[in-house]
């Protein structure tokens, strides 16, 4: 895994806990010299680099209450359920997912290879970067459909990974019902797709499927934090996805047209591999969930911390307001209503938003 380490201060130092994780589970001796260093970038973990005599690794442990304005606390048993999803993933793409060493699922945390920005930069970075490759997209798309055509009408995951209490305190709630609660209007159809989405159980979801959990390695794209796994709707995953490359198009004005056209090979390649349902119904689930992700963005409970023009914010709430109330079935659709939307003159703020 890799992130960014915490800047300024003294050295810090993890509580016995952690260094006796390490020992318990064999990944270090007594007496060694070890090195940790806190992980900047997530807000639901605490994250560590271990450089240790030759070899370096990472450290993750569940916070019970998560490091967001809103009061939103979640179970730390997530951590046991991100452990079994990897193990899953490495079962059937070993090269797309870090490394596992050990596991305590009492103590909720577990240690996995440190993979070095240098060979695995992070998506998000690169999108930010002005670094869009549309390839990169596309072999998400793959990845994530082979996957969750892997694990759909797996009787045997589904009970594992009968994980709804999570997925509700990490996703319905906040981002689904938390941006009902504040869009009245909006309100039936966010609950609507609530519903559906909680009680649609066909594939193994990873349910964090963000450019900032996705090293671009040297075999493919390498998943990471899967806190939020459940045996759930694979449309989420796909609709989450597509959610942050369109919303990077609106604060990356320079690379838009090649941002969006990640999006759409993103779907493309993910919709090649749909093979345990009718495409048409999917591919409907994540044009409507999408919009609703969206306008989560900007209300719900955990807004993405770039959207800090008011204008773009605006822009958001306008487009999704009216993509949901419009039920397009296609995500190219929701796709070419987003482009068509920014030449709009009607627009809020159209002669500035750029």
């Amino acid at each position: 895994m890799t992130a960014s380490a915490t800047q300024g201060g003294p050295e810090p130092a993890p509580d016995t806990s952690l260094t006796d994780f390490l020992l318990t589970h064999r990944l270090t001796v007594s007496g060694e010299a070890a090195r940790w260093t806190p992980l900047a970038g997530g807000v639901s973990s605490d994250l560590w680099r271990v450089d240790l005599p030759g070899r370096s690794l990472c450290v993750k442990r569940a916070l019970a209450q998560l490091r967001v304005a809103a009061d939103w606390q979640a179970p730390v048993s997530r951590n046991a359920y991100e452990w079994a999803w990897m193990r899953f993933a490495s079962r059937h793409r070993p090269d797309n997912v870090p490394e596992l060493l050990a596991h305590d699922a009492e103590a909720g945390l577990f240690a996995m290879a440190f993979l070095p920005s240098e060979r695995y930069p992070v998506w998000k970075a690169q999108l930010f970067g002005g670094q869009v490759e549309v390839a990169t997209a596309a072999a998400v798309g793959e990845l994530l459909g082979t996957l969750h055509a892997a694990s759909a009408g797996d009787a045997a995951l589904a009970e594992e990974f009968a994980t709804d209490d999570n997925f509700d305190a990490l996703r319905i709630e906040p981002y689904l019902l938390a941006t009902a609660a504040a869009h009245p209007a909006l309100s039936d159809l966010l609950w609507g797709l609530a519903h559906r989405t909680a009680t649609t159980h066909l594939a193994l979801v990873h349910g964090d499927v963000s450019p900032k959990n996705i090293l671009v390695g040297p075999a493919g794209p390498v998943l990471l934090d899967a806190e939020c796994a459940w045996y759930g709707d694979p449309a989420f995953d796909l609709a989450f996805c597509a959610n942050h490359l369109l919303l990077k198009s609106l604060v990356v004005p320079t690379r838009r047209a090649d941002l969006l056209d990640s999006a759409r090979a993103l779907v493309e390649e993910y919709l090649r591999c749909v093979d345990w349902e009718p495409r048409p119904a999917l591919e409907a689930r994540v044009a409507s969930l999408l919009p609703a992700l969206l306008l989560a963005r900007v209300d719900g409970k955990s807004p993405a911390e770039y959207l800090t023009d008011d204008r773009h914010r605006e822009f958001v709430r306008t487009v999704a307001a009216v993509l949901l109330r419009a039920s397009a079935p296609t995500v190219a659709d929701v796709l070419d209503a987003w482009a068509a939307a920014f030449e709009s003159p009607a627009r809020p703020g159209s002669d500035q938003l750029d």
